[in-house]
C-alpha cells in the first residue's frame, strides 16, 4: 500500500476512535468516498483486508490502525 492510503487509513481510524471510542468498528469502505474515484486502490485495500488478512467485514478501528502501521 502506498504512503497516502496508509496515512488516510490511520487518519480515519483516529477520527472514528475520537468520536466513538476504542471499541468502534469500521469496514474498508470507510477509507473511500461514496463515489469510487480510484477502483485500483479500493481493490488493493480490499485484497489486503479480505484475502491477505481474512478480516471480518467490520473490525475494530484500533486493530486496523495497529496493523496498518506494521505494513511495509
Amino acid at each position: 500500500m502506498n504512503k497516502e492510503i496508509k496515512q488516510k487509513i490511520i487518519q480515519v481510524c483516529d477520527e472514528k476512535i475520537a468520536k466513538k471510542g476504542e471499541k468502534v468498528g469500521l469496514s474498508f469502505y470507510a477509507f473511500f468516498k461514496n463515489k469510487n474515484e480510484n477502483p485500483k486502490l479500493l481493490m488493493e485495500v480490499a485484497t489486503w483486508w479480505i484475502e491477505t488478512h481474512q478480516l471480518d467485514h467490520f473490525e475494530k478501528a484500533i486493530k486496523i490502525k495497529k496493523m496498518i502501521k506494521n505494513v511495509n
